[in-house]
C-alpha cells in the first residue's frame, strides 16, 4: 500500500520540479514511509510513497518496462498477480521484480485499459506512456483506494490525498458550499466532488486518459443487479457458492511478505473473515478490536467470545470519551472532509494499536452490510412499503420500533411519535429515493445552522444521478444502490476506512468487496439477503458452520461512537470550545454564530441532544477544523529529503 502523486502538462509549460514532487510526497508520508520514488521528464512528474508489503526489497517505485517507455506509480494491492504473471511471461514479457506493481505495468502494455478487467484488487494507479505522451489513471471498482485530481496552471495535478495536491504551489483550498450541503445530507460529498472547489475524485470503476491536453474519463465497471432465475434448492447451492467465494477471496488477501492480522468487531462479518483465516490457512492469527468505556456502544464481550473461540492473539484499544475528542482533529486532517459522526475516531485509535504491534495489513468485514443487506435502512424501507399498503394501520408502523433500539427517541417514543417520524412520504413508494428519504431528511435538518452565504451558494445542488438500469431493479436493489454509491464509497471506505488505516500506515483488505463476491451477491434474489426482516440471511446460513450461535444469530448492531459525551466530556480538549466560539464561526463563514451558540447553551445546561443535533455538532466542529487546517492555516512539512530512501528516474 502506498500513496501516489503527479502532475502532467496539458499545454506547453514549465516541467514539474522534483522539489514539488518531494513536497507533495511529504504530505502523504504516512501512507508509505518505507520508500519514495520520483519520475521526471519534460511533460510529467510522478511520485510514490511506498508501504512495503509485497517484494520488500525489489518493489520500489517508479517501475518501468523493459525499454523504459512505460512507467508506473501504484497505490494498492493486486491479489491475483501470481496468476497473471505466468500468462504475461508466456507472451514474452520480462520482469525485473517480484511485485504486483510490475504485473500491472506489463498487463497494460499488453491490453491497454482493458487490463483493468483482469485485476482483482484495490488500487489507484498512474501509468505514463512516454512514447504516446499519455497518462493513464485508474481506480478500483468500488473505490477502496482514493485518487483526486485538479486542473491548475495548465496542468492536471493528482494524488492519493487532497493535502498532497494542496502542497503543489499552483493550488489552494476553498470550501465548496454544494459539497458542504451534500455532507449535511448524505454524510459525504457525492463522487466525483470533494469538499474543496475544483478538486475532484476519480469515480470508482473508472479510468482517465490524458493525452494532447485532453482529459477523457470512462467507466470500465458499473454496479448492476441482474436478475437470475431461482431454481429448486437454489438457497442451499447459493450458500455453498458464497462460502467458496469468501474462502478464496480471503485466502488471496493473505498474500503478503509481512504479517497479516484481522479486525474483530463482535459482529458476523468480521467474525466470518477471521474464522476463514483460522479454518482454511495455517496462518498465525492476531486480531484487534475496539472497546468503549460507554456500555451503550461497547461490543467487547462478543469480540472476546470470538477471539476465545478461534484461539487468536487478541489486542484491544480502549476508547473513552476523552480519547475520541483528543484525536478528532487528527481524524479530520486525514479524512480531509467534514464528518457528522465521531465513529472514525476509534478506527483511528485501532489502526494505531495495529501499527504498535508491528502489523501493516489487516482483513476486515466491510461490504457485507451493503451487498448482503445488513443495514436497518433496508428493513425500514420494507416495513414502510408494507405499512403504505394500509396507511391508516396502527399496528404496521410498530414494526419499526424494534429497528432502532439505540435511538432513544424512536425506541422509547410513543406510537404517535413513531408514526409521525416515519410517515412523511409514506405512500410515495415510486420515488427513487424512497428507502433513504427519511435518513436524508433527518440529516438535512442540520443545514439550518448554515450561514446565509453558504445557504445562498448551495441553492442549486445537483440532483442525485440514477443509472438507466435503476428502474429495472427491485426495491431492495434500489436501496442497495443508494447505500453503496452515497455511503459505502464516499464515507465508509474513505473517512472511516482508507484514511483511518493509512493514518498509521495500515492497509485494510476486504474479502466481501472482492468483485466476484459483489457480482454474485448482486444476482441473488432479495429474499436470500433480506428474509422477511432477517438481515444477511444467506450469510447467517453460511456462517453456521464457522461461528458460535450467539455470534451468527446476533441482530445487526451498527458501529457507532458517542458524540456529545465525547466532545463535551470533563477531559475534552480546549479546541472544541475554541473552534465553536462566535469569533471562529464568524471567521470561517460556514455557519450562523447565533445558532451554534444556542446549541452550545443547550449542551452546557446538561441537556441531551437529539440524534440530528448530535450529527450537527460533529458536522459543525469538523467543518470548522477542515477550514482551519486546509484553508486558513495550511502548512507543509519539509520535503522528502536526503535522509529518506528515494529512487529518482530522470528521463528528460
Amino acid at each position: 500500500m502506498c500513496g501516489i502523486v503527479g502532475a502532467v502538462n496539458l499545454s506547453p509549460s514549465e516541467p514539474t520540479q522534483e522539489k514539488t514532487l518531494r513536497q507533495m510526497l511529504a504530505m502523504i508520508r504516512h501512507r508509505g514511509p518505507d520508500e519514495f520514488g520520483v519520475y521526471l521528464d519534460k511533460t510529467i512528474g510522478l511520485g510514490s510513497a511506498r508501504l512495503s508489503i509485497i517484494d520488500l526489497g525489489g518493489g520500489q517505485q517508479p517501475i518501468g518496462n523493459e525499454d523504459g517507455t512505460l512507467w508506473i506509480v501504484f497505490n494498492g494491492e493486486i491479489f491475483n498477480y501470481r496468476e497473471l504473471r505466468p500468462q504475461l511471461e508466456a507472451r514474452g514479457h520480462r520482469f525485473s521484480t517480484h511485485s504486483d506493481t510490475e504485473v500491472i505495468l506489463h498487463l497494460y502494455e499488453e491490453y491497454g485499459p482493458a487490463c483493468l478487467q483482469q485485476l482483482n484488487g484495490q488500487f489507484a494507479l498512474a501509468i505514463w506512456d512516454k512514447k504516446e505522451q499519455s497518462l493513464f489513471l485508474a481506480r478500483d471498482r468500488v473505490g477502496i483506494r482514493p485518487l483526486f485530481y485538479t486542473l491548475a496552471a495548465g496542468k492536471l495535478i493528482f494524488a492519493s490525498e487532497i493535502k498532497a495536491i494542496l502542497a503543489h504551489p499552483q493550488t489552494q483550498a476553498e470550501i465548496d458550499p454544494v459539497s458542504l450541503h451534500q455532507v449535511f445530507t448524505f454524510w459525504s460529498p457525492l463522487t466525483p466532488r470533494s469538499i474543496f472547489k475544483g478538486i475532484m475524485a476519480l469515480p470508482p470503476g473508472h479510468y482517465a486518459k490524458i493525452r494532447r491536453g485532453k482529459v477523457t474519463i470512462e467507466p470500465y465497471w458499473e454496479l448492476d443487479f441482474p436478475a437470475a432465475p431461482v431454481k429448486k434448492g437454489a438457497l442451499a447451492d447459493a450458500v455453498e457458492e458464497l462460502k467458496a467465494l469468501l474462502v478464496d477471496a480471503t485466502q488471496i488477501r493473505l498474500r503478503a511478505d509481512v504479517p497479516v492480522g484481522a479486525y474483530l468487531s463482535g459482529g458476523i462479518d468480521s467474525s466470518v473473515i477471521a474464522a476463514i483465516i483460522r479454518n482454511y490457512t495455517n496462518n498465525r492469527l492476531d486480531t484487534f478490536s475496539i472497546a468503549f468505556d460507554d456500555p451503550e456502544f461497547d461490543e467487547s464481550q462478543y469480540q472476546y467470545r470470538m477471539a476465545d473461540f478461534l484461539g487468536t492473539d487478541h489486542q484491544v484499544v480502549q476508547a473513552g470519551y476523552g480519547d475520541i475528542a483528543r484525536v478528532f482533529p487528527d481524524v479530520v486532517w486525514h479524512a480531509e472532509t467534514p464528518v457528522i459522526r465521531t465513529a472514525p475516531a476509534p478506527m483511528f485509535l485501532l489502526s494505531g494499536l495495529v501499527r504498535q504491534n508491528n502489523f501493516k495489513v489487516v482483513l476486515t468485514g466491510e461490504g457485507a452490510d451493503e451487498f448482503l443487506a445488513g443495514y436497518n435502512i433496508f428493513k425500514e424501507a420494507k416495513v414502510r412499503r408494507f405499512w403504505a399498503k394500509q396507511p391508516d394501520s396502527k399496528l404496521r408502523p410498530l414494526l419499526l420500533k424494534r429497528l432502532y433500539p439505540y435511538i432513544t427517541s424512536l425506541s422509547a417514543g410513543s406510537g404517535a411519535y413513531l408514526r409521525s417520524f416515519f410517515r412523511e412520504g409514506l405512500t410515495d413508494t415510486a420515488a427513487p429515493d424512497y428507502s433513504h428519504a427519511i435518513r436524508w431528511r433527518n440529516t438535512g435538518r442540520a443545514r439550518r445552522f448554515f450561514s446565509e452565504t453558504i445557504r445562498r451558494a448551495a441553492q442549486n445542488v445537483p440532483a442525485l444521478d440514477y443509472p438507466a438500469k435503476f428502474n429495472r431493479w427491485g426495491d431492495l436493489q434500489k436501496a442497495q444502490y443508494l447505500e453503496i454509491s452515497a455511503f459505502l464509497t464516499p464515507y465508509l471506505l474513505s473517512s472511516q476506512g482508507d484514511r483511518m488505516g493509512m493514518a498509521h500506515s495500515v492497509e485494510g483488505r476486504f474479502p466481501f468487496l472482492d468483485h466476484r463476491v459483489i457480482e454474485f451477491a448482486n444476482k441473488l434474489p432479495a429474499d436470500f439477503k433480506l428474509h422477511r426482516l432477517n438481515e444477511k440471511y444467506i450469510l447467517k446460513k453460511a456462517a453456521q458452520s464457522w461461528l458460535p450461535p450467539e455470534i451468527w444469530r446476533r441482530v445487526k448492531r451498527p458501529y457507532r461512537a458517542p458524540i456529545q459525551r465525547s466532545l463535551f466530556s470533563n477531559d475534552a480538549p480546549g479546541y472544541v470550545q475554541e473552534c465553536l466560539s462566535p469569533q471562529k464561526i464568524e471567521a470561517a463563514g460556514l455557519f450562523k454564530a447565533a445558532a451554534v451558540s444556542h446549541l452550545l447553551k443547550k449542551i452546557n445546561r446538561g441537556l441531551p441532544l437529539s440524534e440530528t443535533d448530535e450529527m450537527a455538532l460533529a458536522g459543525i466542529l469538523s467543518s470548522q477544523l477542515v477550514y482551519s487546517q486546509f484553508v486558513a492555516n495550511f502548512e507543509t512539512p519539509p520535503p522528502v529529503g536526503a535522509g529518506d530512501n528515494v529512487k529518482t528516474v530522470n528521463s528528460e
